[in-house]
């Protein structure tokens, strides 16, 4: 019923993408005073073209034409009177220093119903020099860096087309949002890029990520609190670490996750494939009705993996059990190759075992030869159905 759903809402959104290219007012920033010349800072100019154009009765277009742009801290904001699209056909480029842009975030929009972003353009968050000086992984007390693009409080909203590149923290972040959707997105970043996850979702209902290209240094999707129907399809992930549910249980009152489809998605050379995080001895959380399926793993660590005993760098009490409740979980016709020997992990929690999990035709060939292929399973009794490595 949520694939239905979800593919329901695609339909409509496709429509309005449609809708919106045929019927709108354009607004060229260039009208505004920008200059395609790498230098001068469009944000003024991108405001002031967005201020009109979302007051303007009907459907209206911002156009970023062709070219390279200098671009500092840009906080778009709604509501607006009619359907808003934002056209980048552009380069547009962050300052390398980070301390040049101020709060958490570079570029970001915000309380927009009917919003579409399209035009084949680039984000490129130039931050080459951030991972070099922050490695905010390691260390606690770390200057917040800025994420790419915000998503907040959109309503019916897709994202077609754009590519995010060399964010200095998270490309995208998606907060508070329903019905929204990113196709034929790309996000592109090195390995040593830490903590540039693709795209994290929270506290959201309705997003589908799909036909969409990820390569980072952290989570290519990592999925928050409060996400309700989720789908994720078609993703081609690599390098980075894979796709994750969480971390969940780091802080009181985080709201359940439930109702993620992830499908026909393939990872490679990852850190991780399909995981489920949570910290242990915490705080309490619910993460339900979450399934893997048609998934294909190319040299991947660690490739099916619930850890309730999430605990980077030992930042936590790891003597004590998660309070996360995790159920209705399963892993489906999932099939590659793994670089360790422990296909299948899943370790659950002491006081609150995993509940309802399946594992159905888990076909995986460690690629080493160091041990036998295996799986390991803890406070959880999967049901077991076609190949699965033995263990569990």
């Amino acid at each position: 019923m949520a694939l239905k759903t979800s593919a329901w809402t695609l339909s409509l959104l496709l429509f309005f993408a449609s809708t919106f290219q045929a019927y709108s007012t354009t607004f060229d920033i260039k009208q505004y005073g920008a200059k395609a010349d790498g230098e001068t800072d469009i944000s003024k100019a991108i405001l002031s073209a967005w201020k009109v154009a979302c007051t303007a009765p009907g459907v209206s277009k911002v156009l970023i034409p062709k070219g390279t742009y200098a671009l500092r801290k840009l906080d778009i904001m709604g509501p607006c009177k009619g359907a808003m699209v934002l056209q980048v056909e552009g380069i547009l480029q962050a300052p390398v220093d980070a301390n040049e842009l101020r709060g958490d975030g570079w570029v970001s929009f915000n309380h927009i119903d009917q919003f579409t972003m399209s035009g084949g353009g680039t984000f490129d968050g130039q931050g080459e020099l951030t991972w070099k000086k922050y490695n905010c992984m390691e260390r606690n007390n770390c200057k917040v860096l800025p994420t790419s693009l915000r998503f907040n409080f959109i309503n019916n909203g897709i994202v077609q087309g754009i590519t995010s590149l060399n964010s200095k923290n998270f490309h995208v972040n998606v907060l508070g949002c329903k019905n929204f959707t990113f196709q034929q997105f790309t996000v592109s970043a090195p390995a040593i890029s830490f903590n540039t996850d693709g795209i994290h979702i929270g506290r959201s209902n309705g997003v589908n990520i799909i036909d969409t290209k990820i390569s980072t240094g952290d989570d290519c999707i990592s999925i928050g609190d409060g996400s309700q129907q989720i789908t994720i399809t078609g993703v081609t992930c690599g390098p980075g670490h894979g796709i994750s549910i969480g971390s969940l249980g780091k802080y009181p009152n985080e709201a359940p996750v439930s109702g993620v489809f992830v499908s026909k998605s393939t990872l490679s050379n990852t850190a991780n494939g399909v995981r489920i995080k949570s910290w242990p001895a915490l705080y309490g959380g619910i993460a339900s009705n979450i399934h893997f399926t048609d998934i294909t793993m190319n040299n991947v660590a660690n490739p099916i993996l619930i850890d309730q005993m999430y605990c980077p760098w030992n930042r936590c009490n790891n003597k004590g059990s998660s309070k996360v409740k995790i159920s209705n979980v399963s892993f489906k016709d999932i099939r590659g190759t793994t670089t360790t020997p422990v296909a299948v992990q899943l370790i659950c929690s002491r006081g609150i075992p995993c509940e309802n999990v399946k594992l159905i035709n888990i076909n995986l060939r460690y690629i080493g030869n160091k041990a036998a292929l295996t799986s390991v399973c803890s406070n959880v009794k999967p049901m077991i159905s076609g190949i699965l490595p033995s263990g569990c």
